[in-house]
């Protein structure tokens, strides 16, 4: 088959690295790519949130499947206009994404399917939202309604955070994104990210991580796209993870369905588990980045099997094989991130480091500068190992940072922390 992946992130990586060593993979295309994307694919310079583009290059390289990474494109109808062209395609709807587009429309789901979630309202102005906030005091979440890269969402400890967050998105900090917001009921408890794959009937649960969203160690700071991850969770325990099915999956997808959005692609299920029962935090339309390079390093060339069944309708068949190991990734971040940080910095010391299926350094925000690679983005580099062990997942992952020179960078030393006691 030729396969073309959409993204040029760390998740796009695994996601490469994984299909390439699939024997049904002939030709691969990633657009647009990075350095670390190029040296096992064809990297592409599309505008991959223009459907029309992605369908003309689709049909110039005689594409047959479509692996759709980031939110963005499913945003964009991306899916739809490769569907109608006739192309298999994985990923939702643009009407099925809003399940991450819209934190509302999320909330109206559960609403109707039953789900359990935190209690929340949805405004569209300042002065109610505001309102609201002073009524229910704080603890409170604050969430911009649409996509914000990772950066819409406030965990408001204090009245006065939670106020400027209001105050803040409503002033157009994150723009159209921000235009409405939903505030939620503080949820405690241990997060988890759980993975399932749908095909628009069935549902094949994949796997499970754990993600570490703040910047510093202990899990202080403020919220960035993930610092690390490890997989599995050891909170996800088979009765959490039935009852996740039962009470939030499986109703929906049958709401989602009813209304004539039936969801296909990968539905990633953020959750909040108390006393062995777990509630929805948010929904994503597509694999989390950094919880997909762990799982991409666990699962291997079968992950793209799966990934294939749940496009062509044939999840009823699918059975994921678990080996009993353990994966973490370490996020090598720009000094600032997730603030203003300084792009074009050079790093040292990759070519060395191993390139197997249990160690690998997933690429997320690099560009080639001539020969040498440079950092142009907030999170850079997922160095990623497995073992038998998380301790000796750990072991590898951190050894491996130790041998990368980047003055220009940092990371997490504490990534599986609550995992490893």
């Amino acid at each position: 088959m030729n396969i073309l992946i959409l993204g040029s992130g760390g998740r796009e990586h695994a996601l490469a690295w994984a299909t390439a060593q699939n024997p049904k993979c002939d030709r691969l295309f990633v657009a647009p790519g990075n350095a670390g994307i190029a040296e096992l694919a064809t990297c592409v310079p599309l505008d991959i949130n223009d459907g029309e583009a992605v369908v003309a290059f689709a049909r110039a390289e005689a594409i047959d499947f479509v692996i759709i990474g980031p939110e963005a494109p499913l945003a964009a109808g991306v899916s739809d206009a490769l569907r109608a062209a006739g192309i298999l395609t994985f990923g939702p709807s643009a009407a099925a994404a809003q399940l991450e587009a819209s934190k509302a429309f999320t909330k109206e789901i559960c609403d109707a399917s039953g789900a359990p979630t935190a209690a929340y309202a949805h405004f569209s102005e300042a002065a109610p939202a505001r309102a609201y906030v002073q009524a229910q005091g704080a603890p409170i979440v604050i969430k911009a309604d649409g996509l914000a890269a990772g950066k819409g969402v406030v965990v408001a400890m204090t009245l006065e955070e939670a106020l400027s967050a209001v105050d803040d998105m409503f002033a157009g900090s994150l723009g159209a994104a921000g235009a409405e917001v939903v505030i939620e009921e503080f949820m405690d408890g241990e997060e988890a990210s759980f993975f399932v794959l749908c095909d628009g009937e069935e549902a094949l649960p994949l796997g499970t991580a754990q993600d570490h969203k703040r910047v510093g160690e202990g899990d202080t700071g403020p919220n960035t796209g993930g610092m690390g991850a490890y997989s599995p969770a050891p909170v996800m325990s088979e009765a959490v993870v039935a009852q996740t099915m039962e009470e939030i999956v499986r109703p929906t997808l049958r709401e989602m369905a009813r209304r004539g959005t039936p969801y296909q692609g990968v539905l990633f299920v953020g959750l909040m588990i108390k006393d062995g029962k777990a509630r929805l935090v948010e929904y994503n339309a597509r694999f989390g980045d950094p919880e997909c390079q762990v799982l991409m390093m666990r699962l291997g060339a079968q992950a793209f099997d799966h990934i294939h069944a749940a496009a062509e309708g044939r999840l009823s068949e699918a059975k994921v094989h678990w080996a009993n190991d353990h994966a973490m990734t370490v996020v090598m971040a720009a000094k600032g991130y997730p603030g203003a940080y300084k792009k074009g910095s050079v790093i040292k010391g990759l070519e060395p480091l191993p390139r197997s299926s249990t160690q690998m350094v997933f690429h997320a925000g690099t560009a080639f500068a001539g020969e040498e690679i440079t950092a142009v983005g907030g999170r850079v580099l997922a160095v990623t190992a497995r073992g038998d062990t998380l301790q000796e997942a750990h072991r590898l992952a951190y050894e491996m940072t130790r041998q990368i020179d980047w003055p220009d960078g940092f990371l997490r030393s504490d990534i599986g922390w609550r995992a490893l006691g």
